[in-house]
């Protein structure tokens, strides 16, 4: 019986790309919570879900391709194995590429914990010409293999049946048995574990970590709890390296990719000649040296035109109402007090319905989109050799990517990169990179008033000037970044279930953390316009908003509220101005536009962003950030507007 019959933990648990997310939404629905994990920045999705009548705590950890703990999401995997020790493990896998996920379902099984496997993508093995038997993989495993095909709901219920019976039998998995010399050794220190020594899972268990984690800090701690078993260690780990001709961690490793591939290659059949499947034709595409950027070029001028199309006449349908709304407020309320705060509200719920949510919303469905058919992953390949051409490489793409979204989890995912230098440069150029917050005020300023190719420009200079920005940081943090190898999930056809599923996820966290900063916002500018306020703001910040950037004075309160969130000075620029949506240019010209939205977009980063950056990588480069991006903004708002006034 699980140790926690009234509501036992299920983790799911596999490589990165194998589906398992997607396995998990699908059985979480909308109920999914995501927390950080204590004292970290990884995070990982939660959810309680009725299963016929009983409770489970299902729990999604981060993707990680092992158990050794070279990176965060591999440690924080391992803290809640071994200090939450779940009732049942689901181990998903990418059944095309089987061979290779089987290592980490070997590493999973000396675990000795309950488990089953979730053989996911039998669509894609089978596009590939691999036939796969599940009883021949449950015979060498010794636990349930489901298969699946997660993103169509296939074998979902199978799985949940199999983790209600797998709960109340708890069936552990076959032990392996490796070479003889090894197993002998292994058997060696499994013996010498001494009494009083912290036993991870099973002894086997440890004794295996004890050989395989050869870095400095752990060999400190072995010597620090017990000398005699870390002699006993260090012998063992230099006769399998002088018999192998290769270090301990090496022949570990070697034993269970040849395990691995022996299951494979009994439970499965290769058709030989098959013909080429059409994902790999399109890759031939979509990463040619040459097409592949044509075609990136034009699926971003295919966004913002679709978003741009999209918008408009959302947008022109509620600002009528809206302007309408705040035009009889002065009869009915009259200039005092109340009416300041009344038209703040309706400006920033108004502001939100009307200016912001028509641009955001699409921009979310289509960067969905994009994710869910693994495009983004092909961004990322081709833009692995610009990166390199800055001084870093293609696993600083992903999280340059994830800041088009939001640039404080794009700063966090900087975690994975295993260099200091790589994490600073790459957190220094992320605010920088256009985050759905500035991609709206680009949107809704240049593709409105000027077109959806000024805004595919806007992004390709800003592309340009981070760049240069990063040639520049390479010069100064000059150590040479390490190598990488760049897995490319493979193309699949879009879920309309998940695509709307990460929609709402990401509209839901705008509904509840900035929507309500827009709304403050609003009503503060509004008091702080009755009082009067608002022109000592706009008086400090004069000499920068007329006299450098050759912007309307009014302009400068929103410099202060840009600071809180980006899409703030979208609406403070209106409230500022005090004219509507569609009046804006009898305000100003479309040079001050373009220099209004180069000098925000640049401008210092948001608050939330300027804080992950001083708690991620140090007070320093924090303050350095700020000042980076101040002067970029002033720099090239002022070549800008020097270069249209001609």
């Amino acid at each position: 019986m699980a140790k926690n019959d009234e509501c036992p933990d299920v983790i799911f648990i596999g490589q990165p790309n194998c589906g398992k997310s997607t396995l998990f939404n699908a059985i979480a629905g909308f109920k999914v919570v995501s927390d950080y994990f204590p004292g970290t920045t990884v995070q990982h999705a939660h959810s309680k879900v009725n299963v016929s009548g009983r409770i489970l705590n299902i729990i999604d950890l981060p993707g990680t391709y092992s158990l050794n703990p070279s990176d965060e999401a591999e440690r924080v995997a391992l803290t809640h194995l071994f200090q939450e020790k779940p009732d049942l493990i689901i181990n998903v896998i990418d059944a095309s590429i089987l061979g290779r996920n089987l290592e980490m379902t070997l590493e999973l099984s000396e675990l000795g914990y309950p488990m089953i496997v979730a053989l996911n993508m039998m669509d894609l093995a089978e596009k590939k010409g691999i036939t796969i038997d599940p009883k021949k993989l449950e015979e060498a495993l010794g636990v349930p293999v489901i298969p699946m095909i997660a993103s169509h709901g296939r074998g979902i219920k199978e799985l949940l049946d199999e983790a209600l019976y797998g709960l109340d039998v708890q069936k552990t998995p076959r032990r392996m048995v490796w070479a003889r010399d090894v197993e002998d050794k292994l058997v060696e220190v499994e013996q010498a574990l001494p009494e009083d020594f912290l036993i991870v899972a099973n002894p086997r268990f440890t004794a295996i970590k004890a050989i395989e984690i050869e870095r400095p800090y752990f060999n400190r701690m072995l010597e620090v709890i017990s000398p005699p078993f870390k002699q006993v260690v260090d012998k063992v780990r230099s006769e399998l390296q002088e018999r192998h001709g290769a270090p301990a961690y090496e022949v570990i490793a070697a034993e269970r990719h040849h395990l691995a591939f022996k299951i494979f290659e009994n439970s499965s059949v290769i058709k030989r000649g098959k013909r080429v499947s059409w994902q790999e034709r399109m890759d031939d595409v979509l990463m040619h040296p040459f097409l592949g950027y044509v075609i990136l070029l034009g699926v971003l001028l295919a966004f913002f035109t679709i978003i741009f199309k999209v918008a408009t006449p959302i947008e022109e349908f509620f600002l009528g109402p809206m302007n309408d709304l705040r035009g009889t407020l002065p009869d009915k309320l009259g200039t005092g007090l109340f009416y300041y705060l009344v038209d703040g509200l309706i400006q920033g719920i108004g502001g939100g319905i009307a200016i912001v949510l028509p641009y955001f919303l699409p921009l979310l469905f289509l960067m969905s989109i994009l994710e869910d058919v693994k495009y983004l992953a092909r961004i990322g390949f081709l833009m692995d050799t610009f990166m390199h051409k800055i001084g870093l490489h293609g696993k600083s793409v992903s999280a340059f990517i994830l800041g088009f979204g939001c640039n404080v989890p794009a700063i966090v995912a900087t975690r994975t990169l295993e260099s200091r230098r790589d994490r600073v440069i790459t957190s220094l150029l992320i605010p920088f990179i256009p985050c759905s917050a500035r991609t709206t005020i680009i949107l809704a300023l240049v593709a409105y008033y000027l077109g959806p190719l000024w805004a595919l420009g806007f992004y390709v200079f800003n592309m340009f000037i981070v760049g240069i920005l990063g040639r520049v940081l390479s010069w100064i943090y000059k150590r040479p970044s390490p190598g990488l190898i760049v897995e490319i999930p493979a193309l699949k056809a879009p879920s309309l279930r998940n695509i709307f599923r990460n929609t709402y996820f990401q509209l839901r966290a705008f509904i509840q953390f900035a929507w309500p900063v827009l709304i403050a916002g609003s009503i503060v500018l509004a008091v702080l316009q009755f009082l009067r306020f608002d022109k000592v703001v706009n008086l400090i910040f004069s000499p920068l908003v007329s006299g450098v950037l050759g912007l309307p004075q009014d302009l400068g309160v929103t410099l202060v509220f840009g600071f809180l969130r980006k899409e703030l000075s979208l609406i403070m620029m209106l409230q500022a101005l005090g004219v509507g949506y569609q009046d804006l240019m009898t305000m100003i010209s479309r040079e001050q536009l373009v220099v209004f939205v180069v000098f925000m977009s640049f401008f210092v980063p948001c608050l939330s962003t300027v804080a992950i950056l001083w708690r991620e990588i140090g007070r320093r480069e924090a303050l350095l950030s700020m000042a980076l991006n101040s002067s970029v903004a002033l720099l090239i708002s002022v070549t800008v507007r020097l270069l249209l006034s001609l």
